[in-house]
């Protein structure tokens, strides 16, 4: 028998926190804008700023210089990237791709599953906040990170039902309603 809370259940999975799993993490999520400027980072991986911001600025580039008719999936440096273009953002999912050396597990990420979670995360936020777009991420960034940390935890997909996300988002805005009303 595990002791207590040695195993989160995620639907239809279990996994282990000690590492040795059968999912595999997301390292980061961003979204750019078609200019290639980053409107939000994720990283869920430790990296160095130094490596964080050349991998960035490089998958970005390589994302955006691909056309619509290519594959919405690449390999680069190690990270399986999947991303997919919505009006003028594009949503970058990026995974390890390679073996891990403790285990010798492989990462068989599922790229059609990382677009669907893409999908729902648009799904969510346009939702949210009517037709979600840059100007919503930019000046409601701390919502919109609240709403991916309610869908990701420590890089792990945790929940992908939109009313159970949207219902804790909107108890928070509540609360800060009501805080807001007792401060004038």
């Amino acid at each position: 028998r595990p002791p207590p809370f040695a195993w989160i259940t995620v639907p239809e999975r279990r996994l282990a926190l000690d590492g040795s799993n059968a999912l595999t993490m997301i390292s980061f999520l961003l979204m750019v804008n078609k200019q290639g400027q980053t409107r939000l980072s994720s990283y869920y991986a430790w990296l160095p700023m130094a490596e964080r911001v050349a991998l960035e600025s490089e998958i970005i580039r390589k994302c955006l210089s691909r056309s619509e008719l290519q594959c919405s999936f690449l390999e680069y440096r190690g990270y399986k990237v999947v991303y997919r273009r919505y009006a003028s953002l594009f949503f970058i999912v990026g995974t390890k791709a390679d073996v891990d050396v403790g285990t010798g597990a492989e990462n068989n990420e599922n790229e059609l599953g990382m677009l669907e979670f893409i999908h729902t995360l648009v799904e969510t936020m346009d939702k949210w906040a009517g037709s979600i777009c840059e100007l919503d991420i930019m000046y409601q960034l701390e919502q919109v990170h609240f709403l991916l940390d309610e869908m990701v935890m420590n890089g792990y997909i945790v929940d992908t039902n939109k009313s159970n996300v949207l219902k804790t988002i909107d108890l928070m805005e509540r609360e800060s309603r009501k805080d807001e009303g007792m401060f004038r």
